[in-house]
């Protein structure tokens, strides 16, 4: 689906599905230099299971027009923008890395209005060492080769991700440089990055959200590791959330390392 948002091209995918906004809505927000087909599997089940699905091209990347949000919050003003444009009351969020700290941020900021929060492979402070932020700014294939080592588990995806045998490292490599070239005006890769490192709203956000929290986090992930996201965990907790974690033993990219467990983790939550 194509919407005018902000007045620029969105490009959202649903799914298979038409929009109806009978239908309660999950948002889901992807990482650095990926796009909306991260969320393969899940998208096409909610889809098909009650829900609207918007998993979003976030502006300047692929096929969303508009220039590459800076920061967290500027992104999180961007799904705002969406929903008010679909005149979408309420809806859940899911993000993943970078896409987690603009679903926290976002629902801080719509309050009641956001009926859940998916965080799957977070961390706060979501930190970048300075040697892979200088490789993404001047030698972006290192780098995206150092952070798909980092990211995996497996090279190897399961029968229902995308497809058996399928290569997942060199899917994901592929999906990288398809995502950096397609936004010849900036270095997405950089851009995100630095995103993610200079957001210093995590413990602020939690602490304003109104809705239950899922953490859905990979014991092998080396980008961000359970460990990072009990900053986040606790203060949920402090300030009396309904808290829900889930252990997925992968490593960073649980939708497609372990597409069906992530989905239970998904369908359970957004269910209760």
């Amino acid at each position: 689906m194509e919407l005018l948002v902000n007045g620029q091209r969105t490009y959202c995918y649903t799914g298979g599905q038409v929009f109806n906004p009978a239908k309660p809505t999950v948002a889901m927000i992807h990482g650095v230099l990926n796009d909306h087909s991260v969320w393969a599997m899940q998208s096409r089940w909610f889809a098909h299971h009650g829900w609207n699905v918007l998993a979003i091209d976030l502006p300047g990347h692929c096929r969303s027009a508009g220039a590459a949000p800076q920061s967290v919050e500027e992104a999180a003003e961007f799904v705002i923008a969406l929903l008010d444009a679909l005149g979408i009351q309420r809806a859940a969020l899911v993000g993943h890395s970078w896409g987690s700290l603009i679903a926290l941020e976002t629902a801080a900021r719509l309050g009641e209005r956001a009926t859940h929060l998916a965080l799957v492979g977070t961390a706060w402070p979501m930190k970048v060492s300075p040697a892979l932020l200088e490789s993404a700014l001047n030698e972006p294939e290192k780098a995206l080769r150092m952070v798909n080592v980092f990211s995996r588990s497996t090279l190897c995806a399961p029968p229902s991700a995308l497809g058996p045998g399928t290569w997942v490292f060199g899917a994901q490599m592929a999906l990288g440089r398809h995502v950096l070239r397609s936004n010849p005006k900036v270095n997405l890769f950089h851009r995100g990055f630095l995103a993610c490192d200079r957001y210093a709203g995590g413990e602020a956000a939690i602490g304003r959200v109104a809705c239950p929290v899922l953490f859905a986090l990979g014991t092998q992930d080396q980008m961000t590791p359970p460990k990072a996201a009990q900053t986040l965990v606790s203060a949920a907790r402090a300030a009396g959330k309904a808290v829900s974690v889930a252990m997925l033993s992968v490593g960073h990219n649980e939708m497609t390392e372990a597409p069906e467990e992530t989905l239970m983790a998904l369908r359970n939550f957004l269910s209760a």
